[in-house]
């Protein structure tokens, strides 16, 4: 490990290798509620691919194992690194390189933040559209657990927002994959390969982001409903519309009472509603003019009357944004009110009602309490599980994921497997795929370096 270290500083420069006490505890777990912080042997902050192509040259030859880090907000146990390990950060390189007003991409480095870009964008009247709730999270992040948001429900995930990338192999070879276009059929697609990887088959350094003109004039409708399964059969009739949200959550009650205390926010519903509503589908649009939002705005309030809506709410700006962030933190709602782990299973959006009715049997019959929310529009549900006892929770947990898998969903919808849902995935998931998996990864890392123990034992 002296010679990896002595390596490592002639790549980066003594003061960008951290070891020992230098290491402070925040490189040491991302978000994730389960699963021990583990402080590694070295951090690495390189400048360049060049500088990450000729740190993952040094540990290929070495077999020491790397993990990616960006903003550390992942929620998996992806970015918790090994103790005899390089945990490289990518904190130093966090520009962005290129604002093109005329394609309509944005050429960013791996450490930007999305509240970077959106600054950045904001200035050409431009957004990049995926918005996981988290500004501070890295753009490299997002690309390797192709994290998703409230907006997917109009404009995608990250891997429908990214056009090209430059990473760095395990071997130390830099490649480019994608480019400013928007379509191509040229061999395999290495970009959507990589995206969603978890820093298991490359390190991305850089990224084309496609970017939407951005929309001046948004309105909020809040609209409760009696029960999940009633807000869940409504979803897939808003999308069928042809208004096109921007965002369609949906909201238990026990996690809109939550959200709204902790952002001490009033929403002007009256009581007789709110003490009989069990669920909330919150409904965000946008357009270029106000003419063309009342008319959106009313047909949806109209659609979800007509759907069985206890009373409809055009919220207020100021109240729309303030719940709109509410939401977004409702992950930190549950974890600081004692939550004991979560899931974003994802199934088709139709599959909903069924989902909710298997959610509601499991929590009984295991004397757990599971809330949430999530997005609607597009089937992806953010649980949060509050049993203490680790044997329930990991059978609860798989009775959950195993429910929505086999109404044709998946383990994950945007957070990933990481360390702390591997053995959901490598359970429930076809055996044939997992090895499928296995041989790819072995492909791009022969020597099994890059995250190991993320994704596969």
């Amino acid at each position: 490990m002296a010679d990896i270290g002595a390596r490592l500083v002639d790549i980066v420069g003594a003061e960008h290798v951290l070891a020992g006490e230098q290491v402070s505890e925040d490189y040491a777990h991302d978000e994730a509620l389960t699963g021990e912080p583990v402080l590694p042997a070295f951090v690495v902050r390189p400048a360049s691919a060049q500088e990450v192509a000729a740190v993952l040259a040094a540990a290929n030859e070495t077999g020491v194992p790397v993990t990616a880090r960006g903003s550390g907000s992942g929620l998996a146990g992806a970015a918790v690194p090994r103790p005899d390990g390089i945990l490289v950060s990518f904190e130093r390189m966090n520009k962005v390189l290129e604002i093109d007003t005329e394609n309509h991409v944005a050429v960013v480095q791996a450490g930007v933040t999305l509240a970077e870009l959106e600054e950045r964008t904001a200035e050409a009247g431009l957004v990049y559209p995926v918005y996981p709730g988290e500004l501070s999270s890295s753009l490299g992040g997002n690309v390797a657990t192709n994290a998703g948001g409230m907006r997917a429900v109009r404009y995608g995930v990250t891997r429908h927002n990214v056009l090209g990338l430059e990473a760095v192999l395990p071997t130390g070879e830099v490649i480019r994959t994608g480019g400013r276009y928007v379509k191509a059929s040229t061999g395999y697609d290495l970009t959507q390969l990589i995206i969603g990887s978890e820093g298991t088959l490359a390190l991305v350094t850089e990224a084309v982001l496609k970017l939407q003109p951005r929309q001046p004039h948004q309105a909020t409708v809040l609209a409760p409903f009696a029960d999940l399964a009633a807000v869940a059969r409504a979803a897939p009739r808003v999308v069928g519309s042809g208004i096109g949200p921007l965002i369609l959550e949906f909201i238990d009650a026990f996690t809109m009472g939550a959200i709204t205390y902790t952002a001490d926010l009033q929403l002007g519903i009256p009581d007789q509603v709110r003490d009989s509503s069990q669920a909330y589908l919150v409904v965000m649009l946008e357009n270029r003019t106000t003419e063309r939002l009342d008319g959106d705005v009313e047909a949806v309030s109209q659609l979800l009357s007509d759907l069985g809506a206890a009373d409809v709410y055009v919220l207020p700006g100021p109240s729309a944004r303030r719940l709109i962030e509410a939401r977004e933190k409702a992950f930190f709602t549950a974890k600081a009110a004692g939550a004991d782990d979560i899931i974003d299973t994802v199934l088709p959006r139709a599959a909903l009602p069924e989902f909710f009715a298997a959610v509601l049997s499991i929590a009984q019959s295991n004397q757990t309490l599971i809330v949430g929310c999530g997005h609607a529009g597009d089937g992806n549900v953010h649980l949060a599980v509050f049993q203490k006892d680790p044997e329930v929770r990991y059978a609860v947990l798989h009775a959950l994921l195993a429910a929505g898998v086999a109404l044709g969903g998946a383990i994950s919808g945007e957070h990933g497997v990481g360390r702390e849902k591997k053995r959901h995935f490598l359970e429930l998931e076809d055996p044939v795929k997992v090895a499928l998996m296995s041989r790819i990864k072995r492909a791009f890392d022969p020597n099994g370096i890059l995250n190991p123990g993320v994704l596969f034992d």
